[in-house]
């Protein structure tokens, strides 16, 4: 059966996976705009609110993709694989809101190039994330597989470019910085940070797994 013919008349799946994706990467540039003005107090709170005001609204958006596919009979792909996508790609947003909130209980106090550059590579397979999300009611074409495989492939770069960073990072951390306290603050905020690249490449697998099985 052709993957479009399968598409139901109640609970438009995709486009609420195409919310998500939307506030993930809402998530990942208010995360990216906290890291960039830490130092100013009223700006970091700002972009934190953002930060969470993003997640809620990628919870609620999980919350009808859950509720919906109770209500639909016939779904567009594989049930269990709905379930494994949205609750995956709400990991992602989980994990945005979880940097931040680590970083103001833990008091870090300044910024460092390692926090900065996995910064920049969690938004990029964010933003990554949701360019494949937005192809997988397309997937029935040739072309638009192709370019979603490729993305999916883009993110696994990204993720192996976090670990090298994450790695390179700690190295540097233990060698180089004094203060103990400093030492457990930095290594959680970065494997906070590289989970979020690990966790987007999950997504990636996942949705390469709906398009060998869909297109």
């Amino acid at each position: 059966m052709l993957f479009g013919k399968l598409l139901p008349r109640e609970g438009n799946f995709f486009e609420l996976f195409n919310q998500h994706a939307d506030r993930i990467v809402e998530a990942a540039h208010a995360f990216a705009q906290l890291v960039a003005n830490y130092n100013d107090p009223h700006l970091r709170e700002r972009y934190n609110q953002d930060v969470d005001n993003a997640e809620r609204a990628a919870d609620r958006v999980t919350h009808e993709v859950n509720r919906t596919l109770h209500k639909t009979f016939i779904t567009p792909i594989d049930r269990e694989q709905i379930h494994a996508l949205i609750n995956t790609m709400d990991d992602v947003a989980d994990l945005i809101q979880d940097s931040a909130e680590t970083m103001a209980l833990y008091d870090v106090r300044h910024m460092t190039e390692e926090i900065t550059r996995l910064t920049d590579l969690s938004v990029k397979c964010c933003e990554r994330v949701r360019d494949a999300v937005k192809m997988l009611d397309r997937i029935a074409e040739p072309a638009t597989t192709e370019a979603a495989i490729k993305t999916c492939e883009e993110i696994d770069r990204l993720e192996s470019d976090a670990d090298r960073v994450m790695r390179s990072a700690m190295s540097k951390l233990f060698r180089e910085e004094p203060d103990v306290r400093e030492v457990i603050k930095l290594k959680a905020i970065y494997e906070l940070l590289e989970t979020i690249t690990d966790k987007c490449e999950d997504v990636a697998n996942h949705i390469e797994g709906i398009i060998l099985e869909n297109s």
